[in-house]
């Protein structure tokens, strides 16, 4: 059910019901982040419930996810290169310390960032930023949903 798609984001994206869901790429899905603070945040997840590294992956399936990994970031980066001025960088994350599922992390990164978290990881940021509903993902991240797919595509 499409109220449940937080509990399950991949099988939720097998099943087409997953909204945050960008583009379908061979080794998984890469999806809008839930949360904006940071415009253009996306997710890379494996398209295999039940995977948590890529260590379990065989090998192929390993390469494609990072090749997708590197097309979700240069999409991001392109996207936001022409939506944001301030636009500095991408920084990617395969980290997996919470969610049990293979995923890789695109942050793109801002020269309007606060200075004491600009040359940081971004998991510094303060926790309202991660939980004010100011920041989650909404109709008005529209444009940014739509650049990152578009340059997606022209990535293929």
């Amino acid at each position: 059910m499409i109220d449940n798609w937080r509990t399950d984001r991949v099988g939720a994206a097998l099943r087409g019901e997953n909204p945050t869901v960008l583009r379908r790429l061979e080794s998984g899905f890469a999806v809008i982040g839930d949360v904006q603070f940071l415009p253009g945040y996306s997710v890379l997840l494996v398209d295999e419930p039940g995977v948590q590294r890529l260590s379990e992956l065989p090998r192929a399936k390993r390469l494609a996810f990072l090749a997708d990994m590197d097309r979700l970031g240069e999409a991001v980066e392109r996207a936001c290169r022409k939506l944001d001025p301030g636009f500095r960088r991408v920084n990617l994350e395969i980290l997996g310390n919470t969610d049990p599922i293979l995923h890789a992390h695109v942050w793109p990164r801002f020269a309007w960032e606060p200075a004491e978290l600009v040359g940081r990881p971004v998991w510094l940021y303060p926790s309202d930023r991660w939980s004010d509903e100011r920041y989650g993902l909404g109709p008005h991240h529209g444009e940014v949903r739509e650049a990152i797919g578009e340059e997606l595509d022209r990535l293929c």
